[in-house]
């Protein structure tokens, strides 16, 4: 792999274990995810594929906030005080952790940039597919992955506890670690449903 600019990059070549890969990715459950996570040098690796996205301008409208356990503890205690404006307090406090549970997590903050060329929508998008090479690259290094979202996406109390910004908002909690066993198969679109095809 080379970051030189406008260096030549290599063409698409079939790959069955990529294949393979791909058609039994399924995320994790995140309180099921536990010790090892990825060590600093595999998360920069991770970080690194994950950057590499479709990104309509080149304008790189995201950005990554690292949460080791320390921090996202300190936060959990924050937002079980802001729990209880939540319609279901008891829910609300419950889903927490799923926050503080895995090893680690990388929060995803879509960043737009002002642009006359790419609406703001394209640039949400392409902090979704950070998300998404995030999942894969976790995967690529041998580690499993939850990416949600819960009430604290949503609140505004909550997202200055993560340090967003004005017009920022979360594309998801990727949180990473190991599966003690094998997740299971969950149901699939049916594809006849889903595909228009047009000569």
């Amino acid at each position: 792999m080379t970051d030189v600019l406008g260096a030549a990059l290599p063409l698409p070549q079939a790959s069955e274990d990529l294949q393979r890969r791909l058609a039994a990715r399924r995320s994790a459950p995140a309180q099921a995810l536990r010790a090892p996570g990825p060590s600093d040098a595999e998360l920069d690796g991770i970080l690194q594929l994950a950057a590499r996205t479709p990104d309509h301008g080149k304008l790189f409208p995201w950005r990554f906030v690292v949460l080791g356990p320390e921090s996202r503890r300190a936060i959990a205690q924050q937002l079980h005080v802001l729990a209880e404006r939540q319609p279901d307090p008891n829910k609300a406090r419950g889903v927490l952790a799923k926050l503080t549970h895995p090893p680690l997590t990388v929060l995803v903050i879509s960043s737009p940039v002002p642009s006359q060329k790419v609406p703001a929508w394209e640039q949400h998008l392409s902090a979704g597919a950070v998300c998404m090479n995030l999942e894969h690259a976790a995967g690529a290094h041998g580690y499993s992955a939850s990416w949600i979202t819960d009430w604290y996406s949503y609140d505004a109390d909550a997202l200055a506890l993560f340090g967003l910004t004005p017009g920022e908002q979360v594309a998801g909690f990727i949180h990473l670690g190991t599966l003690g066993e094998p997740p299971l198969e969950r149901p699939r679109p049916d594809l006849s449903l889903k595909v228009t095809r047009r000569p």
